[in-house]
């Protein structure tokens, strides 16, 4: 039986990601020795690091004036280097989940944070709108996805200050426009690569405007500079984005994903929306995430949740349960997740149904 990767990080990955990665592993650019062995200085890694980093740019149509940066820490450690580098006085935030609130938190270090607009008093179930934002704050932090709840912010959007975005789980899956964003940062484990490796788009004119010391690898003029090499970067990680870059381009590119995505999601809304078992916690579809998709049994059903659990699992779903803080179900479906997996989940769902 085929088992059908939900899970939301790390999560799934391309199978020509995999395959490639594994053949390096035992012997890397015909070099006879492993990927996880061979030196970041060697010229057949900086070969990977130099195309990785240009792929990157080109798929996302990376304008002049911006870097891409390889960095560890993940997004968490990205939560306090942004404040580092760009928060003078005052930051404006917007808090639509768990990680957003996070963000919130490192923020309060370096300066005075105004939540523009929150979601939590409704659990995270929608995309906050019509809210100001202050015209005198150094910039305004957005989280793109937020995976544990599934919402989206699937527009670039306007704002009259600088624009930093947290786009862990949603990176590559539609079309960007850099040019509206100074700082673009996420960890590469939802949609890229394996753990171990966090990109950021850096506009780079906007960077070296502090009064403060930042401490040398915060500075991301460090890794921009050193073109990501200043200290040991994660070399398995790195190579294994290059082959879900190259996957990804030959897909058709990051327009032709947001197709499928969305015609993906829509199969398993539409179950969903049209089952007398289960109903979505986004009921705004504007809201609703294309990447994280989730659900939970109608009140009348609820005692049903462990039994559709188990039975999902023995069909062959792995990783569909909730994030603990919400429970029910979620069915991550990133770039790599195949309709052929989605349809499976909708079959199943519909097969308790007739069963119970």
């Amino acid at each position: 039986m085929k088992t059908h990767n939900f899970s939301a990080g790390p999560s799934i990955l391309p199978d020509f990601t995999i395959k490639n990665s594994a053949e390096a592993v035992l012997n890397f650019a015909g070099t006879g020795l492993s990927l996880l062995e061979v030196s970041h200085r060697d010229k057949e890694f900086i070969a990977v690091m130099n195309e990785a980093l240009l792929l990157f740019k080109e798929l996302l149509d990376v304008p002049e004036g911006y870097e891409v940066i390889f960095v560890g820490g993940g997004a968490s450690l990205q939560f306090c280097m942004a404040p580092y580098n760009f928060l003078k006085t005052k930051a404006a935030y917007l808090n639509t989940g768990a990680w957003a609130a996070k963000a919130i938190k490192e923020a309060k270090g370096f300066g005075e944070v105004v939540e523009v607009a929150s979601s939590k008093e409704a659990i995270y179930n929608y995309i906050p709108k019509n809210y100001t934002v202050p015209s005198d704050a150094d910039y305004f932090h957005i989280t793109t996805n937020n995976t544990i709840y599934g919402t989206e912010i699937r527009t670039d959007l306007d704002v009259n200050i600088p624009l930093i975005a947290d786009m862990s789980s949603d990176i590559f899956s539609r079309p960007v426009d850099i040019s509206k964003y100074d700082l673009i940062y996420g960890g590469a484990q939802k949609n890229l690569a394996p753990a171990g490796v966090t990109f950021a788009i850096v506009k780079k004119d906007a960077l070296g405007k502090m009064d403060r010391h930042i401490p040398t690898m915060l500075d991301y003029r460090t890794h921009i500079d050193n073109e990501s090499m200043f200290n040991t970067p994660p070399v398995f990680a790195i190579y294994a984005a290059l082959q879900t870059l190259k996957w990804l381009k030959e897909k058709g590119g990051v327009a032709a994903m947001e197709k499928l995505n969305i015609e993906k999601a829509a199969v398993l809304y539409d179950a969903i929306d049209n089952s007398k078992f289960f109903k979505g916690t986004v009921i705004d579809p504007a809201d609703r995430s294309i990447m994280n998709i989730c659900f939970v049994m109608n009140d009348e059903y609820k005692e049903l949740e462990k039994d559709f659990y188990t039975y999902a699992v023995s069909q062959g779903m792995s990783g569909i349960k909730g994030h603990r803080s919400v429970g029910g179900f979620r069915a991550s479906v990133y770039n790599a997740m195949p309709k052929s997996s989605i349809e499976a989940l909708v079959a199943a769902m519909k097969e308790f149904e007739a069963k119970h």
